[in-house]
Formats: structure tokens, C-alpha cells, sequence
């Protein structure tokens, strides 16, 4: 099924999660998870809209550093919480100018994008920086029992820290991993825009094909990245449910309570 693309102007990737099929033949309700891009770009009339369509959580995965640089433009009504997975991008996304070493690497390897991103899912499931943000996400997610109060959830692009908090959150609301998979690869369309802008800043440096291509691995979702996140749970954890029950410290009775929650 096709993701609901909501109605923001002056940002991307915002989705309304509402519709996908979970546990018990229920479905995810609308207007209560939405995953995102940055919100620093938005428009008086795009914060408007958020605050009209009921979002009353605001929860940010970035670095502080990328915090610093934009804060969030949240709705009035929203409770802002900073829940950062790593302590600085690991995604690269906002640091793709003058940084002398990683210029380096992906000038010399047109793989260099790639490889930073397998190793960079590997460490969302790892990082204890990652889980302690996880495991706070889920209990705001918890307490959002309210009727229609949405919970917002993202980092710079909405593709890799809100792709994984994504997973997390549909694999506990018993989504088919069929289904999480075309969630994750969604992303792809889009960020065109966001992803152009970019490369149009890269070209104007002249750094060679190589370090375009890494760039546009980083600014990419690839299955191969969702993989190494999934393939690393496995090799550590067993399987999906183990890891949410063992590294995130989620309890039956809270996957029952989340479900009660957000399917209908």
C-alpha cells in the first residue's frame, strides 16, 4: 500500500503511518504517528497544518550539533523532546562539506558512501546511545494514549535514525516485515529534491565522480542498509522481538499497551 504523503509545504518526507495493517486485523489509526524530515524549513502555514492535523509530540533524533544548526519550527500545542541516537550524524547527512578526512575516502572509493551507511545501521542497533534514544521514543509512545494527539518522530531526512525508529515501532505493533520493508524503501521518492540540491552543491566542487556517488549513497535508502541493521539484530539479539524486548527493555505487557494504542 502507498504511503499517506501529508500536505507540508516547505519540507519532505512527512507520512502519516496510519493505515498499514498490524497485529490482530487491526490497522494503525490516523493522526497518531507521523514520521518525518527536519522541521526547520517549515512554513507558518506548514506549522499551522501540523498543529491542525493534532501533533502534540515533537521527538528529534539528531545530533546536538544538527539541533544547533536548525532547530525545530514545532506546532504550538507540541511537546518537544531531543532524543538523540548518536552523539554527532553518523548519517553524514549534514556534513557533506569540508570535512578533510571523509572527503578523503570518498574521493579515493565511490563505495565510501556505502560503506559508512552499512556501518552506520549496524550502530543503530548497537550504540548505546542508540538504544537509550529508542527506548525513550517508546515511552512517549506509550503515554500518547490521548484521542487524537499525534506523535511526530525525526531526524535531518527522515530516512535512516526515523527509518529505524520506524521499524522498531512497526515490527512492536505486529506489521509484516514485507510491509516495514516498503515503508523503509519509500523514502526514495521522497527526497529527490532534497538529495539535487545537494549534488548540485557537490558538482560545484569538482570533486569527482567517486565522491558524488558516496554522497548519493548517503542521501539513499537501500535495502542493503536496512539488511545490516536486521542481519546485526539477528547476530546479537536472535531476532526482532528479542531485540525489543532485551536491548530496547520492552515488556509484553507494554507491546499489548502499544497496540491498544495506535491499532483500530
Amino acid at each position: 500500500m502507498e504511503p499517506t504523503l501529508l500536505n507540508i509545504h516547505h519540507g519532505f518526507n512527512f507520512r502519516d503511518l496510519g493505515g498499514y495493517p498490524g497485529a490482530g486485523l487491526k490497522t494503525i489509526k490516523q493522526h497518531k504517528l507521523i514520521r518525518s524530515g527536519k522541521l526547520d524549513l517549515l512554513s507558518d502555514r506548514d506549522v499551522q497544518f501540523l498543529d491542525d492535523y493534532g501533533v502534540r509530540y515533537d521527538v528529534d533524533f539528531r545530533s546536538p550539533e544538527e539541533l544547533q544548526q536548525a532547530p525545530d519550527r514545532k506546532p504550538s500545542d507540541a511537546s518537544y523532546y531531543h532524543l538523540p541516537v548518536f552523539p554527532v550524524d553518523e548519517t553524514k547527512v549534514t556534513k557533506y562539506i569540508n570535512r578533510e578526512e571523509e572527503d578523503k575516502i570518498f574521493s579515493e572509493h565511490a563505495d565510501g558512501g556505502y560503506k559508512n551507511m552499512l556501518k552506520t545501521y549496524a550502530d543503530m542497533v548497537l550504540l548505546p546511545s542508540a538504544q537509550k534514544a529508542y527506548r525513550g521514543f517508546f515511552d512517549l509512545l506509550l503515554g500518547n494514549d490521548g484521542d487524537n494527539e499525534a506523535l511526530l518522530f525525526h531526524c535531518s531526512a527522515g530516512k535512516d535514525r526515523t527509518g529505524m525508529g520506524a521499524v522498531y515501532l512497526l515490527s512492536a505493533l505486529g506489521v509484516n516485515k514485507k510491509l516495514i520493508r516498503s515503508d523503509y524503501i519509500a523514502t526514495t521518492q521522497y527526497i529527490q529534491q532534497p538529495l539535487e540540491d545537494v549534488l548540485v552543491q557537490i558538482k560545484k566542487r569538482h570533486m569527482g565522480t567517486n565522491y558524488e556517488q558516496s554522497i548519493r549513497d548517503l542521501w539513499t535508502v537501500k535495502l542493503d542498509y536496512l539488511e545490516s541493521a536486521m542481519a546485526t539484530i539477528d547476530e546479537h539479539y536472535g531476532s526482532m522481538q528479542h531485540y525489543l524486548h532485551s536491548a530496547l527493555d520492552l515488556t509484553d505487557q507494554q507491546v499489548a499497551d502499544l497496540r491498544q494504542i495506535y491499532l483500530a
